[in-house]
């Protein structure tokens, strides 16, 4: 539809520049006087006839199925204008005494094509959700020949009971259950768990998650359809298609414009016609009643402003995929925010470094980043990084290894250091008993333990670093008096810190990829219109299912394919903006609508000829101009929009 319409729209208006040029009215405007030639009247037929047919045909067609429909709208409207234009100013042409207003058609045509192309361009289907969905999932996995020895082949081959091998840094083919091996798996983007999450023998695994620092072998449980991927799949199609179809104000105007240019059309030739006037008289008031009444700013009231507002969320960073949705944020009164990479970083931080015995805090941790400093696993990274930015100085251990799923061993400084978790110590029958760890793994909080020949020196506590913009979003919004609230799968004891930090109204923890959905109907069921802002697969049918879904930019193709606004900059400050932007595009939209079809209040009776015994009479080339000019103020109100939108 979007390259149709653009299509016609350059067609149209390359065939509009002789229709325009030939008409004695804009001749005689422009210079004076006019100039005619011998079959000019034919020849500004034809390339009238040209753009009416080619240019008017989405709109001849679309005013069949609205009749079919029993909806008159939009379209019957530009119909009935464009057709009884062409076919009054084609009988004049072929002798019928009167006024041909070509020009009028043809811009008219020209103008409604921009229009719908602006409006298709703004939305953007969905089903690119799906396809980022199916290719999260690799293409081939490696199967376990009886005879122990690997083959590579399509997922398709695969059948409940195979089994795989999964080398470090893969993606697990399919859903299954660890035979062999111990590992890390990162499910973040399937689950919004914001770490990796140890895994063994007999322990479930997810496909489309990545393995972490160790191979495994994974008995395959389910394949096709029956895969969790597939059913987020299901899930976002479902959410998808019973998203209902909210009707544009411009379609209400254009049905009661429908209406009163066909009852008005009728009673001012009828009317005329009782009071003994000509047939020509009574048809120019009909026709100049159904020109003036033509939506012609109608086309651009709605339009243009989404095209304005487009290009200001551009600038602020957003890109507007629905615009319904965009229309709507404006009556948003809850917001739901994901945790991991949208209200947080998504990464590791270090947040309590807690030293013991004779060891500062930056001593344990430039010990423990000397031996992280070899290992690709998240933990290690997020104390590497605390460590340089803290400026501390630290060598690379002399020797390494991981210790898989429990922490790492190496030699730093010659001595034997290990940074282990919890289940180690367990393991190993090593007591530990401090109040600030304890506050930490309350928190939800992953703590690990720095031990200095096998004596144990400090623990770091890590979790997932809330962003510093999320405070100020979460300001913004309450300011604004829309609640905010969390929606995450981590723990709840991860849920209720983050949550107390920020000072939200509710949160949901331990919520199933699966359930996010359900979790926004209810909310929804609430009667309040809500908002969703996410990065992850798990989010997607969420996004979906909310009035507005809104993806952080940085996040996963999945959810900025679903979502109905993506944040281009990550940044949750735009959340509000996106609020105050809709509220002024919502604003410019009802002031325009008044004026495109308000002006008729006055321009349809004095172009039916009520003023006619006071010697006012609208010929049809001057209810054009007023259907111009109206036009024209609408144009320069959404051209305002970039001024008065912070007002909001």
């Amino acid at each position: 539809m979007v390259e149709d319409y653009r299509r016609r729209f350059w067609v149209s208006l390359l065939f509009t520049i002789p229709v325009v040029a030939f008409t004695p009215l804009i001749q005689q405007f422009f210079t004076g006087r006019t100039f005619e030639f011998v079959g000019e009247h034919y020849l500004l037929f034809v390339f009238a006839s040209i753009v009416f047919f080619y240019g008017g045909w989405p709109f001849l067609t679309g005013f069949i199925d609205e009749l079919r429909s029993r909806q008159p709208g939009m379209m019957t409207l530009i119909a009935l204008a464009i057709s009884v234009a062409y076919i009054y100013s084609s009988l004049v042409t072929f002798g019928l005494a009167g006024t041909v207003f070509f020009w009028e058609t043809a811009t008219l045509i020209d103008v409604v094509l921009l229009g719908q192309w602006i409006e298709t361009r703004s939305v953007i289907g969905a089903s690119r959700a799906l396809e980022a969905l199916v290719a999260l999932m690799p293409s081939d996995a490696h199967r376990l020949r009886p005879d122990g020895s690997i083959e590579d082949v399509p997922l398709a081959k695969l059948s409940p009971g195979d089994r795989v091998l999964v080398k470090p840094g893969e993606k697990v083919p399919v859903d299954g259950r660890i035979v062999e091996g111990r590992t890390t798996v990162n499910q973040a983007l399937l689950t919004g768990e914001s770490r990796p999450v140890e895994k063994g023998e007999g322990d479930a695994v997810i496909g489309a998650s990545i393995n972490g620092e160790s191979a495994i072998t994974v008995a395959v449980e389910k394949t096709g359809k029956d895969t969790y991927l597939s059913q987020v799949i299901h899930l976002v199609r479902e959410a998808q298609e019973s998203r209902s179809r909210t009707q544009d104000l411009a379609d209400k105007a254009a049905q009661w414009l429908t209406i009163i240019a066909v009852v008005a059309g009728t009673a001012t030739l009828g009317a005329w016609l009782t009071y003994g006037e000509t047939f020509q008289f009574a048809i120019e008031r009909l026709v100049t009643v159904v020109v003036i009444t033509c939506p012609h700013a109608l086309g651009f009231a709605i339009p243009l402003v989404v095209a304005v507002s487009t290009a200001l969320a551009a600038a602020d960073g957003l890109l507007i995929r629905d615009r319904q949705a965009f229309e709507q944020a404006r009556a948003i009164q809850t917001v739901v925010f994901d945790k991991t990479g949208t209200l947080t970083e998504g990464r590791f931080g270090v947040t309590d470094v807690i030293a013991l015995a004779d060891h500062s805090e930056a001593d344990t941790l430039a010990v423990a980043a000397s031996l992280e400093s070899r290992s690709e696993h998240p933990i290690a990274a997020g104390i590497v990084r605390a460590a340089s930015e803290r400026g501390l100085q630290f060598a690379a251990p002399a020797e390494f290894s991981a210790i898989p799923g429990k922490g790492a061993r190496g030699i730093v400084n010659g001595k034997n250091v290990k940074v282990v978790s919890s289940g180690f110590l367990i393991e190993n029958g090593l007591a530990f008993d401090d109040r600030r760890v304890a506050r930490a793994q309350g928190e939800g909080k992953t703590v690990v333990f720095v031990l200095i020949e096998d004596q144990i020196v400090g623990a770091i506590a890590l979790a997932d670093i809330i962003r510093s913009e999320s405070r100020e979003a979460l300001r913004q919004l309450k300011a604004m008096g829309i609640q905010t609230m969390m929606i995450t799968g981590d723990s709840r004891a991860v849920a209720q810190w983050v949550a107390k930090d920020l000072a939200l109204d509710d949160y949901f923890a331990e919520v199933l990829p699966d359930q996010k959905s359900f979790k926004i109907k209810e909310i929804k069921a609430r009667g309040v219109a809500v908002a969703m802002v996410g990065d992850g697969v798990n989010d997607a049918p969420a996004l979906v299912e909310a009035d507005v879904g809104i993806a952080i930019g940085a996040g996963t193709d999945v959810a900025i394919e679903a979502a109905d606004i993506v944040l281009v900059s990550s940044d949750p400050a735009e959340v509000p903006e996106i609020v105050r932007l809709s509220r002024a595009t919502y604003r410019k939209m009802v002031q325009n609508l008044w004026w495109a079809t308000g002006y008729n209040a006055i321009a349809i009776p004095l172009a039916a000829g009520v003023a006619y015994k006071f010697g006012v009479l609208l010929s049809p080339a001057i209810g054009a101009v007023l259907m111009s000019a109206s036009t024209i103020v609408v144009a320069i109100n959404a051209q305002l929009l970039a001024r008065f939108k912070s007002t909001s």
